[in-house]
């Protein structure tokens, strides 16, 4: 079983989003149907692999990071996606990821 914490737009009321970053979204298809199960990763701005989760079943992610610029990828049988995302500060930070083959 993975450790990541459950995938949801929801946040844990343990949660300070003033003092925490966290950058969440959705893996979505092409028609804009949420894709469940994606493997998505967080990669620095040199592309370095950072974290990865799996997407919740209706498409959900959640990564806690710093400031800075990101890349968002996401693998799924449905086809692959990247998104970018720069939280300037601590706060949430909202990037749908769309898919396609």
């Amino acid at each position: 079983m993975c450790g990541a914490p459950v995938q949801t737009q929801t946040l844990p009321s343990n949660v300070d989003t003033e003092k925490e970053t966290v950058i969440t979204g959705r893996v979505l298809a092409s028609d804009g149907q949420p894709v469940g199960g994606a493997f998505v990763r967080l990669l620095d701005s040199t592309d370095e692999f950072t974290a990865e989760v799996v997407a919740s079943a209706t498409g959900d992610f959640r990564f806690f990071a710093a400031p800075g610029d990101w890349k968002i990828r996401a693998l799924s049988s449905t086809g692959n996606g990247t998104a970018t995302v720069n939280p300037t500060a601590a706060g949430v930070y909202n990037v749908d990821v769309t898919v396609s083959k």
